[in-house]
């Protein structure tokens, strides 16, 4: 894989069934799986296994899920900063209860991480917010900023960003 032989070792998807064909195809030393966006409950039992982190938790009954299944695993709570109801995410005010649970529940949580509003002005004030979160709630990681924000992002704090597109291009999913 052309990443892997650039020095990258994060890799992520958002599709359960295409995480686990690429991490069971291509997982040597080093590399971390991560599982971003919706968690499904029904998914998590296949995910625990591939998965090096879960960057998505937006319920309770998820973390509930992944703890019961791979006590320790690392989650990233994603909170949900554009407004838009059909988003996922935790909001503001669900956000410290939902890392507290997973906490309680023996998963380690990274940090927050969250998809940004479109328009570059609201997109900054999202990554402010939850870089402001982060900082309240003791967690180091900041996974925001994606292809098309991610100059704002690494400008408001963030530690991680997701480029898949601008590096790999357009994605085909084939499963």
């Amino acid at each position: 894989m052309a990443g892997y032989e650039a020095g990258l070792r994060d890799f992520g998807e958002n599709y359960a069934a295409e995480l686990q064909k690429k991490a069971t195809e291509f997982s040597p030393e080093g590399v971390r799986w991560h599982f971003l966006g919706a968690i499904q409950t029904n998914k998590v039992g296949r995910l625990v296994r591939v998965t090096s982190c879960f960057q998505g938790l937006a319920r309770v009954k998820e973390a509930e899920a992944i703890a019961s299944r791979r006590p320790g695993a690392a989650v990233m709570v994603q909170m949900e900063l554009t407004g838009l109801s059909q988003r996922n995410g935790a909001t503001q005010k669900e956000t410290p209860g939902l890392v507290a649970k997973a906490r309680e529940l023996g998963l380690e949580v990274w940090g927050l991480m969250t998809v940004a509003p479109q328009e570059p002005d609201d997109a900054r004030r999202a990554f402010r917010r939850l870089r402001e979160m982060a900082d309240d709630l003791g967690v180091p990681e900041r996974s925001m900023g994606m292809t098309d924000d991610l100059e704002i992002a690494v400008e408001e704090g963030s530690t991680m960003i997701r480029v898949g597109r601008a590096l790999f291009g357009h994605r085909e999913v084939k499963i």
